[in-house]
């Protein structure tokens, strides 16, 4: 009978530091973290997506991959291409929270080829059942690593974090099945930004605050941005309450108002962290700049609610979408690329490029149908071109620090 090998020497040769872990590990760069491979390939797909959308809209196609064409352009903004930033941003820092290895080679590999068969499916088109299976493993497989990991490494503190990863899942499975019976798709895509907003409030309201701090406290400046606290826990509560209120009852005037009163309170929340001190440094400033955002569209949410006719429903939609969603990836991608491959957290002249042409972006997509309804159709195609330049620039500058090993 043969003796199974003894690979205890082995298991304690093997770092169980995730720092030491990434330090040894041997195979190409752009697998041996998780924000690389999916802030490269979501930074191309979302300069691609809306040029397809564009050219199909003006073209007069019905459909991109066998799905509405409208249907397609929101499936692919919201899990396509933030689905991959999402993954590898909570790649990278779940294994900061757990201290547990980060899934590098192989895994990091077979995860990113998933996300990239969905893409292609989605685009292609097929049989409903197998482009749906093949899109909606890589959301399903993400959130399963994401509890195996916070769980194994009794990070409490962040389930919340692994149920908005599900609930966002789920929202792709319920966005195929609405596609494949016939429903409308749309209360999917409402869950899924909820999901999206949520995030910004929950995981946002982490790093703004705290990067600005370690940044003040290096160069000097005070005060320093107010510590997290029960205010902060008042704010993402009216958040989550006036989401769920947003879905169930998009309409309702009590909706409208818990809207209201959540963006005024995380613009109050904003305000705590001192962002209108950060100017000297664009890569802490434009976090401020992506959060600023999130305020701003519940507030226009509530607007469209409370004063119908008044600012079409596009804008508030578009505010939380191509301003807090598309400002805040970029400003998490360039901090988390410089940082993450050994260079300096500063933002040279194509950074603060990138920065201007998604926050152009957003501001013509989001007044366009208020101030220039007559010309609309040609501004959505100007807020097009920048939103595309801002993430093929990025793929540019960024893309071979991300395909490289760290520099230091």
């Amino acid at each position: 009978m043969l003796k199974r090998p003894d690979t205890s020497a082995l298991r304690r040769a093997m770092p169980r530091d995730p720092v030491e872990a990434r330090r040894s590990y041997a195979g190409a760069a752009l697998f041996s973290f998780g924000f690389r491979p999916f802030f490269l390939g979501g930074a191309i797909w979302g300069a691609l997506v809306v040029p397809v959308w564009i050219a199909a809209w003006a073209l007069g196609w019905s459909e991109i991959g066998g799905i509405p064409a409208l249907a397609w352009h929101v499936h692919e903004m919201l899990f396509g291409f933030l689905g991959a930033i999402i993954a590898g941003f909570l790649l990278t820092a779940v294994p900061n929270w757990t201290g547990r290895l980060p899934v590098m080679g192989g895994p990091l590999l077979a995860l990113a080829a998933l996300w990239l068969s969905g893409r292609l499916a989605m685009l292609v088109g097929g049989p409903v059942l197998l482009v749906a299976g093949m899109d909606a493993s890589f959301l399903l497989v993400l959130a399963a690593l994401l509890w195996r990991e916070v769980i194994t490494g009794g990070n409490f503190r962040n389930f919340p974090v692994c149920g908005l990863a599900s609930l966002f899942a789920l929202a792709n499975l319920g966005f195929h099945a609405a596609i494949a019976f016939g429903f409308d798709w749309r209360p999917a895509q409402g869950l899924a930004i909820a999901v999206i907003a949520m995030l910004i409030g929950l995981i946002g309201g982490r790093i703004v605050p705290s990067f600005t701090r370690n940044w003040m406290a290096q160069t000097g400046r005070t005060p320093l941005p107010a510590p997290a606290g029960r205010f902060d826990m008042i704010a993402l509560g009216a958040l989550a309450a006036s989401l769920v209120a947003w879905i169930v009852c998009p309409w309702s005037a009590a909706t409208g108002l818990l809207l209201a009163a959540a963006g005024l309170l995380h613009a109050v929340r904003l305000a705590r962290w001192k962002g209108w001190r950060t100017g000297a440094e664009s890569l802490v400033l434009i976090l401020h700049a992506g959060y600023a955002w999130l305020p701003l569209a519940l507030l226009v949410m509530a607007g469209v609610i409370l004063m119908p006719g008044l600012v079409p429903a596009s804008a508030a939609l578009h505010a939380l979408t191509a301003g807090a969603m598309g400002t805040m990836t970029l400003a998490v991608m360039t901090r988390a690329s410089l940082g993450h491959t050994g260079r300096a957290r500063t933002a040279d002249r194509v950074t603060a490029a990138i920065y201007v042409l998604v926050l152009t972006a957003a501001v013509v997509r989001v007044l366009a149908p208020i101030l220039l309804p007559v010309a609309a159709v040609p501004a959505m195609a100007v807020s097009a071109v920048l939103w595309s330049a801002a993430f093929g620039l990025f793929a540019l500058r960024y893309g071979p620090m991300l395909a490289k090993p760290r520099v230091a």
